[in-house]
C-alpha cells in the first residue's frame, strides 16, 4: 500500500528540488528567527528574574533557540540534497543520512508545537513565580544595605514606573510591610515610637506607598502618606480617589506583558511549522523520486514519488529496525573477540590428540 504516490517527470523533478532548495533556505532564515525570539524572550525574563521565584517559564525561550538552531542546520542538509538530487552520481551518499533527518525534522516539529502548548499551559507557574518573588520584593524593598538586596529597592521602583502598577495585588500591599529603613526612623518620635509599639512585630507600618506608585496622569499632586485618613487631606475621599496612585498591581501586569509577548510569538511559531512540515514533506517525495528513476537506470525517464511505501504500521516497525541497526553499528560483538569455553576445551583436547598421535623423534 503506497500512500500518496505521484508521477515524476524529469523537468519535475528538477522544479520540485529548485523550490525545495529555496523553501529550505527560507526555513533556514526561520530558524534563525525562531532562535532571536528565544534570545529576546529569555533576555526580558531574565531582566525579571529578581521579582520571580522560579525559572520553570524559561523552558519556553530554552526550547526556541534549540530548536532555532537545529533548524538552521537540518535545512542547510536540506538544501544540499536538493543540489545533489540532479547529480546521480552524489545523491546515494545522502541515502543513510536521509533517515535521521526525517527523524530530527519531525522532532523538531513536535517540539514547536510543545513551545506553543507550553505558552499557555505555564501561565499559572508564572502567575505563583510572580505572587511569591514580588512578595519578597516588596517586603526587601527598605533593605538597601543588606548584601544580595541593596538593588531591591531601585528594581521594584523601576518595575513600577515602567509598567504603571502598584503593589503586588494592588497599592495596599504597601500597608502590610516596613518599607521604610531603619536608618531613616528617628525614634525619639512619639509618632515613631506609637506606630512601633502598636504593632505586634515591632514593625513600623504606614498607610502609605512609595513615591514610584504616583500615577503621573493625576489631577492633583501625589499624595503618598496618610491615604486612609479622609481629613488628612483637602477634597479627599480615600475609596474614590484612586486616579492618585496605580490601581493595577504588578504581578497582572507582568502576567499581561508575558503573555502578551508569548501570545505573539503563537502565529509565528506556527507559521515556522507549516514551513518545515513543506519541507519534511518535499523532500521525502524528492528522494522517492529520485531513488525510482535510479531504480530504472534511467536518470530522465519518469519515477514515482511517494510519502509512505507501506502502510502507517509497517513502516514504523521498519523505522524502529532501521534505527536499531544504526545504533548497533560499530559496536563490537564480544563472540568475536572472546571464545567460549567449550570451544577453547576443544581445540585444546585436539592439539592434545595430535600431540600423542605424532611419533617421538629418532634418538
Amino acid at each position: 500500500m503506497v500512500l500518496l504516490k505521484m508521477k515524476f517527470t524529469q523537468q519535475r523533478r528538477v522544479r520540485l528540488a529548485q523550490g525545495l532548495w529555496l523553501l529550505s533556505w527560507l526555513s533556514v532564515m526561520c530558524g534563525a528567527f525562531i532562535f532571536c525570539l528565544g534570545v529576546y524572550l529569555k533576555i526580558e525574563l531574565l531582566r525579571r528574574a529578581e521579582v520571580m521565584d522560579n525559572t520553570e517559564i524559561h523552558v519556553v525561550p530554552n526550547i526556541l533557540m534549540m530548536v532555532g538552531l537545529a533548524s538552521i542546520g537540518t535545512n542547510w542538509v536540506a538544501s544540499r540534497v536538493c543540489q545533489d538530487s540532479l547529480d546521480a552520481s552524489r545523491f546515494p551518499r545522502w541515502k543513510v543520512l536521509l533517515l535521521a533527518w526525517f527523524v530530527v525534522a519531525a522532532l523538531l516539529c513536535c517540539l514547536l508545537i510543545a513551545v506553543v502548548v507550553l505558552s499557555y499551559a505555564l501561565q499559572g507557574r508564572l502567575e505563583e513565580s510572580l505572587k511569591v518573588g514580588l512578595r519578597n520584593g516588596i517586603r526587601f524593598y527598605k533593605d538597601t544595605d543588606v548584601p544580595g538586596r541593596c538593588f531591591q529597592k531601585e528594581t521594584i521602583d523601576r518595575l513600577q514606573m515602567e509598567f504603571r502598577c502598584c503593589g503586588n495585588n494592588n497599592f495596599r500591599d504597601w500597608f502590610e510591610v516596613q518599607w521604610v529603613s531603619n536608618r531613616f526612623l528617628d525614634f525619639t518620635s512619639k509618632d515613631v515610637k506609637d506606630r512601633i509599639r502598636s504593632n505586634v512585630d515591632g514593625r513600623y507600618l504606614l498607610d502609605g506607598v512609595p513615591f514610584s506608585c504616583c500615577n503621573p496622569a493625576s489631577p492633583r499632586p501625589c499624595l503618598q502618606h496618610q491615604l486612609t485618613d479622609n481629613s488628612a487631606h483637602y477634597n479627599y475621599n480615600y475609596q474614590a480617589e484612586e486616579l492618585n496612585l496605580y490601581s493595577r498591581g504588578c504581578r497582572q501586569a507582568l502576567i499581561d506583558y508575558y503573555m502578551d509577548l508569548m501570545n505573539s510569538t503563537g502565529p509565528g511559531v506556527l507559521s515556522v511549522i507549516l514551513i518545515q512540515i513543506s519541507v519534511l514533506l518535499s523532500l521525502r517525495y524528492l528522494q522517492t523520486a529520485v531513488e525510482g528513476a535510479m531504480a530504472l537506470e534511467n536518470p530522465e525517464g519518469t519515477s514515482e514519488g511517494y510519502l509512505l511505501e507501506k502502510g502507517l504500521k509497517e513502516t514504523f516497525e521498519d523505522v524502529k529496525a532501521n534505527l536499531l541497526n544504526m545504533l548497533k553499528f560499530g559496536q563490537v560483538d564480544p563472540t568475536d573477540t572472546e571464545e567460549s569455553p567449550e570451544a577453547a576445551s576443544a581445540e585444546k583436547a585436539a592439539d592434545n590428540t595430535e600431540k600423542a598421535a605424532s611419533p617421538p623423534p629418532a634418538s
